[in-house]
């Protein structure tokens, strides 16, 4: 198989107790998590030929944007408090939702960007930026 489609995929925000996950409405577009690693240089005298050589170091959970059709009236899309809270907050994003193929990345994660758009000619948008926490997970859902 070449591939899969992402129409329908998920993006929730946990309760404060992160046992409860409630679906954004109207999410256009979800990235990441954007995982890497940092590299440790190693490299001696006596490396050979002369070349660098590195270890691998910590991992990064990085970050995870969400793209959103704003409608203030709608509860999903208050995300002050949020932005307001330095205490990290469950998320999660699930693929393929409802199929034998679903996934679900769950991430704890601080909101760090939340950035509005009033075009004069278009739709109202929100973006968001979580700064992951932690190890972000992905398992299979699905039955």
């Amino acid at each position: 198989m070449s591939g899969q489609d992402g129409f329908g995929t998920l993006f929730q925000r946990g309760n404060d107790a992160g046992n409860v996950f409630v679906t954004m409405g109207g999410v256009t577009n979800i990235s990441g998590p954007a995982r890497s690693r940092e590299t440790i240089d190693v490299t001696a005298h006596d490396s050979p030929d002369g070349w660098m050589e590195f270890i691998g170091g910590l991992k990064d959970g990085g970050e995870v944007s969400c793209d959103i059709n704003y409608d203030p009236s709608d509860d999903t899309h208050d995300l002050d408090d949020d932005f307001d809270d330095v205490t990290p907050r469950k998320y999660r994003i699930v693929l393929l939702p409802g199929t034998e193929d679903e996934h679900t990345w769950t991430i704890n994660g601080v909101l760090t960007g939340l950035e509005d758009e009033f075009p004069y000619d278009d739709k109202m948008t929100r973006s968001l930026t979580i700064k992951v926490t932690g190890k972000p997970t992905l398992v299979q859902t699905g039955s």
